[in-house]
């Protein structure tokens, strides 16, 4: 992106008053006033045709976007199994039968590490966020993938998976890589929009990702308005997903809430990128 074209937008001469200089305390200043403007702002310098600004930026953007996602608590949900647990006195109680042995061969002191207590535990949960680069991949769009993506990489650094779709699917990180969550930030903030819609790809390779994991909980992300104008049964390929959640832009969500009803899907509207983490942690 040029300088030219992002002088059109708001506080950028502020934050940028020459060229490769990038000014961190009027940035500071701009994300106090407009966070969603200025995290949308940054997304968009990342591509500046000037590198030296695309460069720090990207530097700031990473550091900024998983500082975001880091400040909403995930909230663990899923019934629970009781099971055998190592011995540690606040996970629950003493559990007989597995400390039979450790109990009956000291008895003249007992080593704790050999005991065993029976305690709550809840399901892990593996996460596919899967990403519509179909349309205008730049701007909020782009800084709301890109939180989300910081987001699933924080609540589950082993679990998760990141795609992109237009007309045919792009895997950021798939779910046996193993890759820095910084690194899938820069990753998604490379992507560019561009071809059809295939909702239907996109879910299909979404599940065979998930897949690949043994967790309990397994929850696919979909950042898309759900307007689909690719061949592919939609709807068929959510059937095959344990949970989904429809993540859609507010005041253009007709179309994913419609999805969302016809899968039994969640649906969500945010209306700027600082809003992905909240939705996340309070929708899954």
């Amino acid at each position: 992106m040029s300088r030219r074209e992002l002088e059109r937008r708001p506080e950028f001469e502020q934050i940028s008053p020459d060229v490769g200089e990038l000014d961190l305390d009027a940035l500071e200043q701009a994300a106090a006033a407009d966070p969603d403007t200025t995290l949308s702002l940054l997304a968009e310098m990342t591509a500046a045709t000037d590198r030296d600004l695309a460069r720090q930026a990207l530097t700031i953007a990473r550091s900024l976007y998983l500082d975001l996602a880091r400040r909403a608590p995930a909230r663990r949900r899923g019934v629970g199994t009781m099971r055998s647990l190592p011995y540690d006195p606040d996970r629950g109680d003493l559990d007989i039968d597995a400390s039979l042995d450790v109990l009956a061969t000291r008895r003249a002191g007992v080593d704790p590490s050999g005991l065993r207590v029976r305690g709550w535990v809840r399901p892990d949960t593996a996460w596919c966020l899967v990403v519509d680069r179909s349309g205008s991949m730049t701007g909020a769009p782009l800084a709301t993938s890109a939180i989300a993506a910081a987001a699933v990489a924080l609540r589950a650094p082993h679990e998760y998976s990141v795609l992109a779709f237009a007309s045919d699917v792009q895997v950021v990180k798939a779910h046996a890589a193993t890759v820095d969550a910084d690194q899938v930030v820069a990753d998604v903030l490379a992507l560019r929009g561009s071809g059809t819609t295939d909702v239907a790809a996109a879910l299909r390779e979404a599940a065979a990702q998930l897949a690949a994991s043994r967790a309990g909980r397994r929850i696919t992300v979909l950042l898309s308005d759900c307007r689909a104008n690719a061949p592919g049964d939609a709807v068929a390929a959510a059937a095959g997903l344990d949970e989904l959640l429809v993540v859609a832009p507010a005041g253009d969500s007709a179309e994913a809430e419609s999805f969302a009803a016809l899968t039994g899907a969640r649906c969500v509207t945010v209306s700027g990128p600082s809003q992905i983490p909240s939705a996340l942690a309070d929708h899954t």
